[in-house]
């Protein structure tokens, strides 16, 4: 009876720590890269024009305005949800030793070429934000693991998450008056241009021991207001503009095709969120939209620009496609990442298939 009354204790204490366990606990850090679609707050502590630390940004999320650039959060932030991880702080926030679950290097405003939205004031470009990331792991890292294989190990079972490549296009190819770039190249060599920078920083970040890497398309940026309201066109979205991000992302794709085959153990995913976003902008209702040409605060400059401090926004940015003029509200970036995690938005793995590596 003794014999049989330990064995059931043992079972009991079984359960409950398969049950307690962490889904995923082979997934120690979350790294975001990228530009004000992932920025959460490293742009506040940069002199720049480019920031989201005042109402009425963050008015769904949990501390308010933290500088996201969205009503609530962002996709990183679901992504850290579904891992059981917390979200990933702003690098330059950070005055002591960082957690060892990630962090965010995305700045709003940059972009791949470090040119790109420097008129707004100070950014950290994606090269710039690898150049952190390689601190944090030659000055911080060594304080918690002891040898090289266990920073090796850590890195290489952690996920990093990117966005960029937008303001390329928004704060540099379509912004005549202060660059020549569409003067030099045709929106081919200019894809090219960025995708051959691009995948320079992708080996950078493989060298440095990054594994599991998820890239975004650039969305349908002939949709977004700035874009709509400034230039002329027929139908809902100025389609050339489209084009252009179409283009990127096809390059895009093939780029990270050749670097999961040539460089060793990698997986480099791509999130196709450029399809799924144009559809929920020209089909609203059938995500649960109402509204997905205009703002849901007031802006500056007619619904082109960013929320004007303080103006109370729409009462339902969940109906909402567009927060301000050039980003998506916290209900669109929860459908993009929940179809990354779980569905068929990132291939050719899902981060739900991913994580199990």
């Amino acid at each position: 009876m003794q014999k049989f009354m330990i064995l059931i204790l043992i079972m009991f204490f079984l359960y409950i720590s398969s049950v307690n366990s962490d889904p995923f606990p082979a997934v120690p850090a979350l790294y975001v890269f990228g530009d004000s679609l992932f920025d959460n707050g490293n742009n506040n502590l940069l002199p720049t024009l480019a920031k989201a630390d005042f109402s009425p940004y963050g008015m769904n999320f949990d501390g308010g305005a933290t500088g996201r650039f969205t009503d609530g959060k962002t996709i990183p932030d679901f992504i850290a949800e579904f891992l059981g991880l917390p979200f990933s702080p702003p690098y330059l926030s950070m005055r002591s030793s960082p957690k060892l679950t990630g962090l965010n290097f995305a700045s709003a405003s940059c972009g791949i070429l470090p040119e790109t939205g420097n008129y707004f004031g100070k950014c950290l470009n994606f090269a710039e934000q690898i150049d952190s990331f390689n601190n944090t792991i030659k000055r911080e890292l060594p304080k918690h693991y002891k040898t090289s294989s266990e920073v090796s190990d850590y890195l290489s079972k952690s996920l990093f998450v990117i966005a960029i490549g937008s303001n390329d296009y928004i704060n540099n190819y379509l912004d005549p008056g202060l660059y020549d770039t569409s003067k030099h190249y045709d929106p081919l060599s200019f894809a090219r241009l960025l995708i051959g920078n691009l995948s320079l920083q992708f080996q950078r970040l493989y060298k440095l021991g990054a594994r599991k890497v998820i890239m975004f398309e650039i969305g349908p940026i002939g949709c977004i207001p700035s874009v709509t309201r400034q230039f002329s066109h027929s139908g809902q979205c100025v389609e050339d503009v489209n084009q252009l991000a179409v283009i990127f992302n096809d390059e895009l794709a093939t780029m990270l095709k050749n670097l999961t085959s040539t460089l060793k153990d990698s997986e480099f995913i791509l999130g196709q969120g450029h399809m799924l976003s144009y559809d929920a902008i020209i089909n609203p209702s059938n995500y649960g939209f109402e509204d997905s040409s205009n703002p849901c605060c007031i802006t500056w400059a007619n619904g082109t620009s960013a929320c004007i401090p303080g103006l109370a926004p729409c009462k339902d940015p969940e109906k909402h496609y567009f927060w301000d003029g050039y980003h998506l509200t916290e209900a669109v970036y929860k459908v993009i990442g929940t179809r990354c995690i779980n569905g068929t938005v990132c291939v050719p793995k899902n981060i739900k298939d991913l994580v199990q590596i």
